[in-house]
């Protein structure tokens, strides 16, 4: 469910930052390239379905250009989710907090 979550996030924020950004309807190839690889490494990914929000992850699985790509995906639309998505940007924001809770209450740390 919360993989679900998370592909529906990534797919939202890159769409909406190509149509900000490359002034595109749809997404542009250098967009879906960067969405498929997304999808692709949140379906590969080591942690099965308990894993964390990638922005929370300590295994960085991305290449590099690929990594510094959604980061910049990230800090562009992020923010902007407020604004343009107010209720899933609450979400995610609620979960990013639990799962960190959680992970101190885990990791001691």
């Amino acid at each position: 469910m919360e993989r679900e979550k998370e592909k529906k996030t990534i797919e939202w924020m890159i769409r909406f930052y190509c149509r900000k950004n490359h002034k595109s309807r749809e997404l542009c190839g250098e967009c879906a390239a960067l969405y498929e690889y997304a999808l692709l490494r949140l379906s590969r990914c080591p942690h099965g379905d308990g894993k964390p929000f990638c922005s929370n992850c300590k295994i960085r699985c991305y290449k590099p250009d690929m990594k510094a790509a959604i980061a910049k995906v990230m800090r562009f639309s992020g923010p902007r989710m407020l604004f343009y998505h107010p209720y899933a940007a609450i979400l995610h924001l609620l979960a990013i907090k639990k799962e960190r809770k959680n992970n101190k209450s885990i990791g001691g740390a």
